[in-house]
């Protein structure tokens, strides 16, 4: 009868296992690489259409071909812009100390930010609710040290409903 009024302290242990349970794997992100000819501050002129298998059952072909065609009609629009700009600045740049290279580092800049607003609306109005999270970054290249810009594919965990608070 004594231990009928005891309290016993719960073991944190198995509350910690039991949390670690709960929790989904997440898969890892998908990288889509620059497919095009040319490159300018390590971004592609344009990124590859085909869908990856790891994506199935979480989008529609459609839907990723057309993120993936916003994506490229911005780098269309800008990219030879910047390819000229180069090309004269570069022309220049022993008259000028470097400086002639500086338009160019701008309108770069200017291309990610579009493609960063293309994402971040694709994002918004799409993909969050599918569970996923698109982003330009840096990575380094497979065969040398140096960096490119990908799309990054990241999988949004799930928040467990079921899981008190």
């Amino acid at each position: 009868m004594a231990d009928f009024d005891a309290i016993y302290e719960e073991d944190e242990e198995e509350e910690r296992v039991l949390d670690d349970t709960l929790f989904s794997v997440i898969p890892e992100p998908v990288v889509i690489r620059g497919a095009g000819n040319m490159t300018v501050f390590g971004l592609s002129n344009r990124f590859e259409q085909e869908f990856p298998c790891s994506l199935s059952a979480k989008v529609a072909p459609e839907e990723f071909k057309a993120t993936i065609f916003r994506i490229n009609s911005v780098l269309k629009k800008t990219l030879p812009v910047n390819v000229k700009w180069l090309f004269c600045g570069c022309m220049c740049c022993c008259c000028t100390l470097g400086c002639s290279l500086w338009p160019v580092v701008c309108l770069s800049k200017r291309t990610k930010h579009s493609i960063e607003k293309v994402l971040e609306w694709e994002n918004s109005h799409l993909y969050h609710k599918l569970g996923l999270h698109w982003r330009l970054t840096k990575q380094r290249c497979d065969s040398s040290s140096m960096m490119e810009y990908v799309l990054l594919i990241e999988f949004i965990p799930k928040i467990p409903i079921h899981r008190p608070d």
